[in-house]
C-alpha cells in the first residue's frame, strides 16, 4: 500500500507540472524552480512534513521534496548553529541532490541542443 501512496502522490505532482507546462506559456525551467520554491515555503512553515509521513518517496523524489529538503536542513543547522546555519544548512542537506543535478544537467547539455519555448 505505501508504494501505491508513493505512486499517486509523486505522480499527482508531476501530472500538475506537466499541464501547467501544456497549458502555459511559462518555460519547464519556471516551473520547475517554482517547485522548488514551493516545497522550500511548505517544508519552512511546517505544512510539507504531514504529507512526506503519509505518502514518503512520493513527496520527497519530486522537485518539491528538494525545497522540502533545503528547508529542514536550513532549520535543523540553525538550531545546531546559530545564524551561520541559514547559509550553510541547505546545501549541507541537499549536497547530494544538488550535484546529481549539476552533474547530469551538463551531461544532457553536451548530447541535447536547447530551443526556446514558443
Amino acid at each position: 500500500m505505501e508504494y501505491l501512496t508513493a505512486f499517486f502522490v509523486g505522480g499527482a505532482i508531476c501530472v500538475i507540472a506537466q499541464i501547467l507546462i501544456d497549458k502555459t506559456k511559462l518555460t519547464p525551467a519556471r516551473i520547475l524552480v517554482s517547485y522548488v520554491v514551493l516545497g522550500v515555503i511548505l517544508g519552512g512553515v511546517g505544512l510539507y512534513e504531514p504529507l512526506v509521513k503519509f505518502a514518503g518517496g512520493g513527496a520527497t523524489t519530486p522537485l518539491t521534496g528538494f525545497g522540502y529538503t533545503i528547508a529542514k536542513g536550513v532549520k535543523k543547522a540553525v538550531d545546531a548553529e546559530g545564524v551561520i546555519g541559514v547559509l550553510k544548512g541547505g546545501l549541507t542537506a541537499s549536497a547530494g541532490g544538488i550535484t546529481a543535478a549539476l552533474f547530469f544537467g551538463l551531461i544532457a547539455a553536451f548530447i541535447f541542443k536547447s530551443k526556446p519555448k514558443r
